[in-house]
Order: C-alpha cells, then structure tokens, then sequence
C-alpha cells in the first residue's frame, strides 16, 4: 500500500466515525439551521460571479470533475451563473493537465435575465459555456440539451432549478440517462427534507415536497445508480445529503 493509499484509507475510517457522531451530525444540523437563516450560500462568489452554494459542496464538485474528467457537464439553473464558471474552470483546469481540451458546460433556465447573461458571456470562460433558455423538463428543451450532448463520452449532471418533487422527478426522468457510467447526478438542495416547513413560506417546495424525495421515489426503479454515502459522510454540512448519485453501469 502507498503513503497515499494508506492516507485515504485512514481518512475514509476517519469521515465515516464522524458521521456516526450523532453528537456531531446534531451540531452540524444545527449549524445548518442558523446559517441558512441568515442566506449563508447567498455570500460566495467565483471567478467574479455570485455561486449560491455551500463551500462544502463546492469542494465536492471540484472532485468529482477531476475524477470523471467529464466532456460535458449539464446543469439546470443558473441564476447569477457562477455555478456555470465554476464548472468551465475546472474543466479548463482539466484541459490544461491533459483531459478534455473542447470540454463544455451546458447551463438551462427558465428565465436568464439579460444582467446575468451579458456578465456570463462577457467572461474569460464564456467559450466553454452554452446556455438555453426555457424549461429544463420541456421536452424541447431536453432534446436540445441531449442535441449540444452530443457523442460525448463522459457526462456529468447537476440538477439545482425548480426544487419540488415533481420537477426534480421529470429533471431525473429526462437528464440521467446522459450520465456515463463512474460518473455522477448531483441533485442538490435535498437538506430541504430535512429542515422546517416554515423555513419556505415563500416556496412551493418543503418537506415532503422536494428534491429529496423525488431521489427516494426515482432511485428504486433506477438500480444503476446510487446514493454516493461517502460524500455524505465528508462533507457533514451539505446542500444536498442523498443527491450525490453515482452512476454504476450503463
């Protein structure tokens, strides 16, 4: 065994300790409250852009697209768009060690608003980023994803749009079928299960009615994927607990 497999070794013992901690998990549910209560995602940006995720997560991201090395990355929403420069960093990034040199990021929404997509364009990454407009569950929204998809081998997909269980089902139902085998369907926002009602008064989405449990609903009819537990148990603070999926075979 190398220094490095033995470190990686420790540390899986490590995570999956502290994730058995249920003083620990309590803490970190807590902490999770608190923060979210105060727009904690809301105060991160990168490259320039406002991101809109939990570091945490970013992390996480930034892992998985160096180990799948993917030729596309799919994602549904895109707000202020720094999820999308993220993405097209870490796969110029990829290109510049040797992975994919045309690799892309395909970014949907609904409404891209003319501020966000005039910032986006004008970027230095721009060129591995390309946007469409409209519905992610419209099915001529899909077949133009599934069209700008392509012949690319590796794919991976992030699902972070509309976040009741409806929407998120249909955006399983139309998006994971891209996802080559190794590779991942992060469904984020799932921790909205686990937090209080009252915490989206102003949403349609809530427990009961959420990303998470449109996961539990699809995942059975789907064995060849599966919740990826050991991100779960790194990262202890997520935005999306169970929505790592990782694809096992095609």
């Amino acid at each position: 065994m190398t220094p490095y497999e033995r470190f990686k070794n420790e540390g899986r013992a490590e995570a999956a300790a502290a994730a058995a901690d249920p003083a620990l998990s309590a803490a970190s549910a807590e902490w999770f409250r608190r923060a979210n209560a105060h727009k904690y995602s809301y105060h991160f940006e990168w490259m320039g852009r406002p991101i809109i995720q939990y570091p945490q997560d970013m992390v996480a991201m930034q892992e998985l697209i160096w180990r799948v090395q993917p030729e596309v990355i799919v994602e549904t929403g895109i707000a202020h768009g720094g999820s999308l420069i993220f993405s097209a960093s870490m796969l110029e990034l990829n290109a510049a060690c040797g992975g994919a040199a045309g690799a892309r990021v395909i970014g949907v929404d609904i409404d891209i608003r003319a501020h966000n997509r005039e910032a986006i364009e004008a970027h230095p990454l721009a060129r591995r980023i390309r946007m469409i407009q409209g519905s992610s569950i419209d099915p001529g929204v899909v077949a133009q994803v599934r069209a700008e998809v392509g012949a690319a081998q590796r794919v991976l997909v992030c699902l972070d749009s509309n976040h009741t269980h409806e929407h998120v089902l249909a955006e399983l139902e139309a998006y994971a079928g891209l996802v080559s085998a190794g590779s991942y369907c992060v469904v984020f926002d799932t921790v909205i299960e686990h937090m209080p009602a009252e915490a989206f008064a102003d949403r349609p989405w809530r427990p009961g009615n959420s990303p998470l449990s449109a996961v539990r609903q699809w995942l059975p009819r789907n064995p060849q994927f599966e919740v990826d537990r050991s991100i779960d148990e790194r990262l202890l603070v997520s935005v999306a607990p169970e929505g790592y999926l990782r694809r096992l075979r095609a």
